[in-house]
């Protein structure tokens, strides 16, 4: 295969997130040298073996003679080309298969990096978030490039793939989007400008044998197969192996169980997400949910909605927000759900419980063999289930 970044030194700063540590890796195999910078280690940089990275509270000043690409978490703060522009590079130099949208793209590409590569089709991936049946979020294979993209901060219009899917539409980013109609209108001229297009909201739910569980996810799979098929996979190939499909980390993850208690972790942060993760979890058990809101806007926005979906659960306690990048808002915080959640449902056993320790404790408390917990949310929630099963054994 050729190696079109060859002689391209490259420097990452931010690294260590799931988007850039994917992008270093697929770099370095094209034939840079990569190097890079963050402030943390990070689980991704385990899949970074041979590539030089520097660990410190500030960053360092970009090396002489090196490409600085900068993550949007350090935006501001050190010079350099953006995230999105090495992703536009990096889909511009192979026949790429782009996924956007509200929801279900990480599996939806997930979905579609693991048919390719169980077919032989040998993939290149970067993807969100772990796939542990591909061994990771990013890697280098040398046929088709499956990419997750953001709409977030409207980077996704400068991505020019072979295949554009658009998995569904939903107003998520309250800083960057004032309405609905405005994602409309993005996804619209994105799409306008690649010949091949998979809208998953035309199409129906698929209706073949799954290993993931939920309509959330036969949707996702209905737009995975409808690329592939654009992608030269017959459909019936492609059906075959996603039947084996075991889902994204974090994604419905079942985490393990202690007491006779199973315990899950999603990454749902939209009350879309959150309705569709509970509506598949229902399976008659009680179901207990710990539920880390995620954005100070999302929150103020999304308040009575992220109420509505926590209501299908028997138990609910709600932890303070994570920041992420946004700074505090006053009078924002967790309680405006806990608020809102006991309005819509008095009587509910619901509870506020400011940090993800004091969450996990009472929700130990309170579980009995045969429940369901969940741990759900896009910030540091993740380390509850650990803490969950620990208190259960």
């Amino acid at each position: 295969m050729p190696s079109p970044l060859e002689g391209r030194r490259l420097w990452i700063a931010g690294i260590g997130g799931a988007g850039m540590s994917g992008y270093a890796l697929l770099a370095r195999a094209w034939g840079a040298e990569v190097r890079g910078w963050d402030r943390f280690e990070t689980p991704y940089l385990q899949h970074l073996a041979g590539i030089q990275v520097e660990i410190s509270d500030q960053p360092p000043v970009p090396p002489e003679g090196w490409e600085p690409y900068v993550s949007t978490a350090f935006a501001g703060r050190i010079p350099g080309k953006t995230r999105a522009e090495l992703l536009a590079e990096l889909v511009s130099l192979r026949d790429s298969i782009v996924i956007a949208g509200a929801h279900g793209k990480t599996t939806t590409s997930g979905m579609i990096a693991f048919c390719l590569e169980r077919l032989g089709r040998e993939p290149a991936w970067l993807i969100g978030a772990d796939i542990p049946q591909l061994g990771g979020n990013a890697g280098t294979g040398t046929g088709w490039l499956v990419v997750e993209g953001d709409e977030s901060d409207r980077t996704i219009s400068a991505l020019r793939p072979r295949i554009a899917v658009v998995t569904n539409v939903d107003l998520d980013h309250h800083t960057t989007f004032g309405s609905r109609a405005e994602v409309e209108e993005l996804f619209d001229e994105w799409l306008a400008n690649v010949d091949e297009v998979v809208r998953g909201e035309d199409l129906s739910p698929y209706d073949g044998p799954l290993a993931v569980p939920g309509l959330h996810n036969r949707r996702n799979a209905a737009t995975a197969l409808a690329a592939l098929e654009l992608a030269g996979v017959p459909r019936e190939d492609a059906a075959a192996e996603l039947a084996e499909f075991r889902g994204a980390a974090r994604r419905l993850e079942r985490r393990g169980e202690a007491g006779n208690v199973e315990v899950f972790d999603d990454y749902a942060h939209h009350p879309a997400e959150i309705a569709a993760t509970l509506e598949a979890l229902r399976d008659g058990a009680r179901l207990l949910v710990l539920f880390q809101p995620h954005l100070y806007s999302r929150t103020r926005h999304l308040a009575r909605e992220l109420a509505a979906a926590l209501a299908q659960a028997d138990v609910v306690a709600v932890t303070d927000v994570y920041a992420a990048r946004e700074d505090p808002v006053e009078g924002v915080s967790g309680k405006l759900v806990v608020d809102a959640l006991a309005e819509r449902r008095p009587g509910m056993d619901v509870a506020w419980t400011p940090t993800v320790d004091q969450g996990t404790t009472y929700l130990a408390s309170l579980a009995r063999p045969g429940d369901r917990l969940l741990t759900i949310g896009a910030g540091d929630v993740d380390r509850a289930a650990t803490l969950l099963l620990e208190r259960l054994a």
